[in-house]
């Protein structure tokens, strides 16, 4: 079972992904750019993102994941790169 991390700080949230898992989901082009990317990860947006990347899970996959929510005051995401998709 994956559990992902959903980051949250006082003004919005972001559900934590490895960037393969999108393009095994085949939504990475679906992604907006309101969501972030840091190294192997993705940081989607709560809004609409992560209800992308959750329906196309349960799609495949026959359930919801899970998650673990992370609260911090001042955190990293909103400092990190707007997600762009790779091109191939």
């Amino acid at each position: 079972m994956d559990t992902f991390t959903f980051y949250t700080d006082p003004g919005h949230g972001w559900l934590q992904v490895p960037r393969r898992m999108l393009t095994e989901l085949g939504i990475d082009g679906d992604v907006t750019s309101f969501s972030y990317e840091g190294g192997d990860y993705v940081y989607l947006e709560e809004d609409c993102d992560a209800g992308t990347f959750v329906r196309a899970y349960q799609d495949k996959h026959g359930k919801r994941p899970e998650f673990v929510e992370i609260h911090k005051e001042v955190t990293p995401i909103r400092n990190y790169q707007q997600y762009s998709r790779k091109e191939n």
